[in-house]
């Protein structure tokens, strides 16, 4: 889908069209409201947010939007798998666009004990236990979820340097 010669506006109507057709696919309707929410997915730079994170954004787009609503959207468009809701094991959730069709490419999450960062790790780390399990087990594995926990590299440095404090 992406090239270099698309403009994030040209990726952007791509990415809204093809989530307003799921809407309408699942018999739901596009209200002006779950548009808003959906554009501050598509359009923010934070890939990973919470329910608080989106409303913040939603609010200078359409400040008559309130949490409850989000909140409702945010389950509907989970529950209509438009999104991923995310557990990174800090008491709260995130989501995040679910651009994959059913038997796409996974990602993986590399989460910062330090600083609660989150990066996405594109390499499909778990392909070779998927093929062991099907292969073995005859089993098919439809989703999974790899979450990495450690020190990015800023917070390892101030954990080295706290370290050499206390010695």
């Amino acid at each position: 889908m992406e090239t270099n010669n698309t403009s994030k506006e040209e990726i952007m109507n791509i990415m809204m069209k093809r989530m307003k057709d799921k809407i309408k696919d699942k018999k739901c309707k596009m209200t002006s409201q779950r548009q808003v929410i959906l554009r501050a997915f598509v359009e923010s730079d934070i890939r990973h947010m919470n329910a608080e994170e989106v409303f913040e954004i939603v609010k200078k787009m359409s400040p008559d939007i309130g949490l409850a609503t989000v909140y409702r959207t945010l389950d509907l468009f989970t529950e209509m798998d438009l999104l991923k809701k995310l557990d990174f094991d800090d008491g709260c959730s995130r989501y995040e666009l679910n651009d994959r069709d059913n038997e796409g490419h996974f990602h993986h999450h590399l989460i910062c004990m330090g600083c609660g960062k989150v990066w996405e790790c594109q390499d499909d780390l778990l392909e070779t236990l998927e093929s062991i399990l099907q292969k073995r087990l005859h089993f098919h594995t439809v989703d999974h979820q790899l979450k990495v926990y450690g020190y990015c590299e800023d917070c390892e440095k101030k954990r080295e340097a706290e370290q050499g404090e206390h010695e």
